[in-house]
């Protein structure tokens, strides 16, 4: 079994912000994999188990299973639920795939990685004090750069527009997409899909 984890906060003041795509994403995969599922609380999380079958459309050859993980700690303490999720379960850290949003990449773009820095997200930052390695793979959904001189707080606690929400929600198709080839074909074939421009893109 691997990890997927969904950084955002949690609460009604925060849904549909930009900070929380990383949950939209696995709402995504539990909506396609158990969607009659209630998810339990562990870990100072909501966590749900699916299985990803083969097929789908792409030449897989065996079903995978999962936990997704949404931490409620808020994001800055985001690394406190995925550890403890990661060691009571005997999950490396390579089998640990992040999902968060991204303000250096325009709204809507995907990039899925092996390992790195945080880059900025404090919960990719806590992740890693918490699990104590860079050295697992993250998944960034562009949220676009703040307007103006408006704090990039403000920003990532902000709601997407309408016209926004039409391209992010087919990013959030596309990152569910991802996440099953990572776990059903590995991380290689992942970044190839989750890397690529998108049509008539750089």
């Amino acid at each position: 079994m691997k990890l997927v984890v969904g950084l955002g906060n949690p609460g009604d003041r925060y849904r549909g912000t930009r900070h929380n795509v990383g949950w939209e994403v696995l709402a995504e995969l539990a909506r396609r994999h158990a969607p009659d599922a209630k998810p339990e609380s562990n870990f100072e999380a909501e966590t749900l188990r699916i299985e990803v079958p083969p097929g789908r459309g792409r030449p897989v050859f065996e079903s995978a299973q999962a936990l997704l993980v949404s931490p409620l700690t808020f994001m800055n303490l985001s690394g406190r639920s995925v550890a403890a999720a990661a060691r009571f379960h005997k999950i490396a850290p390579s089998d640990v795939l992040i999902v968060c949003d991204d303000l250096n990449l325009p709204s809507g773009r995907l990039r899925l990685r092996g390992k790195g820095s945080a880059g900025g997200q404090n919960g990719l930052k806590d992740v890693i004090e918490k699990l104590g390695t860079p050295e697992f793979p993250r998944l960034r959904v562009g949220v676009g750069r703040p307007p103006g001189r408006m704090n990039a707080a403000d920003y990532v606690l902000s709601r997407f527009t309408d016209e926004e929400r039409v391209d992010l929600d087919l990013a959030i198709q596309d990152a569910a997409d991802a996440v099953e080839l990572w776990l059903t074909r590995g991380l290689q074939a992942a970044m190839n899909a989750a890397n690529a421009p998108p049509p008539g893109g750089n």
